[in-house]
């Protein structure tokens, strides 16, 4: 009997649950999975006009894996990934037409690695950043690559 009990008791503190919040409103404001009180796995939040916000997963309620994240008319802004509540690797910015605006690596949520900026799809320039201060920048890629290897932009 105390093995059944115990084996109740267990599963109650292992509920995964579909969850919604909502706007005073009455617009979905968020929807995932719960697993107890913790977010997990894949969730949607939205803007109070009702578009889509940002897009992620979760994992004991930190945003972990790959990200979008969308403007209040419900155009991409950004992508990336994030471990533990922080971006870190490549994230994408896009502009007002939904076209990359510039990408960068990123390292506790600040630039640190390059940045490539581009105007009309087409590359302009890179950066190169330490701890969210930039250090170079070069505007043509003859330049960048007499100076630095392509692996590091991996």
């Amino acid at each position: 009997m105390t093995r059944l009990l115990f084996f109740f008791v267990m599963l109650s503190f292992a509920t995964k649950m579909y969850h919604r919040e909502y706007y005073d409103n009455g617009k979905l404001k968020a929807q995932g999975w719960k697993q107890n009180t913790l977010k997990e796995n894949f969730w949607k939040f939205y803007h109070p006009n009702g578009n889509l916000s940002q897009k992620g997963h979760f994992k004991s309620d930190h945003k972990v894996g790959y990200w979008y994240v969308y403007d209040t008319n419900g155009k991409l802004k950004s992508e990336g990934h994030y471990e533990m509540d922080t971006k870190v690797n490549w994230w994408l910015f896009y502009d007002e037409n939904e076209k990359i605006n510039h990408k960068c690596q990123l390292k506790d949520g600040v630039k640190n690695g390059y940045c490539l900026k581009y105007k009309d799809e087409e590359l302009k320039s890179a950066e190169k950043y330490q701890n969210g201060k930039k250090i170079k920048e070069w505007f043509s890629f003859g330049s960048f690559k007499k100076e630095n290897k392509l692996s590091d932009l991996k």
